[in-house]
């Protein structure tokens, strides 16, 4: 049973990530990425990895992609509709219905007794938010301090050309209309 739903996650991810890198309209792509980011969590759900795997529905599906779509959509990108256009985010939603689906019936599955394949003496550890921690603030200090001031940097970076494109005065009609500066 584990194998098969190891096959129809990689399927999906492998698939999800195909529409991703070959669509051409960046909300599509956006959304590709959303689909294998969850088939990702279920991925991580059947190694026991279950906090990784909620990080990785908050964090990469969730927050990162608002972040993308923010993006997409301060970038002003011209999507060309065509007559599928509708269908196609139809076809979408139903696809991440059928992915949330499926990561529920793993996790149901997980709870109810459906015991999971152990590796080793360590795995009963593997995923917990003890030895996340454990590893995050000994092994992984530096590199989790270089993320934080990374981020703090990109941050800092936004403000300051968002502030600059705000002061600008041949911007100011472009993003608000009718303004007088």
């Amino acid at each position: 049973m584990q194998l098969l739903i190891f096959y129809i996650l990689a399927f999906g991810a492998v698939i999800s990530a195909l529409l991703m890198v070959t669509s051409k309209k960046p909300v599509s792509s956006a959304m590709s990425l959303i689909a294998t980011m969850v088939f990702l969590a279920g991925l991580y759900v059947l190694l026991d990895a279950h906090l990784i795997a909620a990080l990785q529905l908050i964090v990469y599906a969730g927050a990162i992609m608002v972040l993308f779509l923010f993006v997409i959509m301060l970038l002003n990108v011209d999507e060309k509709e065509g007559r599928m256009a509708g269908n196609t985010i139809l076809l979408q939603f139903g696809a991440i219905l059928a992915i949330g689906l499926v990561f529920i019936m793993m996790v149901s599955l997980v709870k109810s007794g459906g015991t999971l394949l152990v590796f080793g003496e360590g795995a009963d550890q593997f995923g917990t938010t003890k030895a996340v921690g454990k590893l995050l603030f000994t092994e992984y200090l530096l590199p989790f301090e270089i993320a934080s001031v990374l981020l703090l940097a990109a941050i800092v970076g936004a403000v300051i050309l968002a502030k600059r494109r705000i002061d600008d005065p041949d911007q100011k009609e472009r993003i608000i209309p009718g303004h007088k500066g």
